[in-house]
């Protein structure tokens, strides 16, 4: 299954933030909507950074209550990696272990287009396994 698969069942909707908004309302942010990582963008379009829960504890563990004034560009990931809509997600399951990342935003022709999580991964990986044993016994049964 490729990633354009997953972003169509999912939905392509991806929490953004811009690289000014104070650390303490991206936390918000991620609290209201049930995330971990927020794209960070000027434009909803072009990928600037990533800014994930661990980010921030990290900040704050770090500096103290002052990192929650801090943009989020001071704290975000800049070196991002990114996939592509057809990309495998067995392939982003190494990728994601490999890097230690949870979140992947997809990015189509320079623009942000999803984001996936490793829990989409997961998910995706776990149908796939269920639908290839289900074959498996449907063939073992009828054959």
């Amino acid at each position: 299954m490729n990633v354009e698969s997953v972003i169509n069942a999912k939905g392509s909707s991806v929490v953004t933030a811009r690289p000014e908004l104070p650390v303490a309302q991206v936390a918000k942010l991620l609290s209201d909507a049930g995330i971990g990582a927020v794209v960070i963008s000027a434009d909803n379009a072009r990928v600037l950074g990533i800014l994930s829960e661990r980010d921030i504890v990290r900040a704050i563990a770090e500096q103290g209550d002052a990192a929650l004034a801090l943009p989020a560009s001071d704290l975000m990931t800049r070196d991002v990696v990114t996939c592509g809509p057809t990309d495998h997600v067995a392939d982003l399951m190494g990728t994601m272990t490999e890097k230690r990342i949870r979140h992947l935003p997809v990015v189509s022709e320079g623009t942000l287009s999803g984001i996936i999580s490793i829990g989409d991964v997961v998910r995706c990986r776990v149908q796939e396994i269920e639908s290839e044993a289900e074959a498996l016994r449907t063939y073992v049964t009828q054959g």
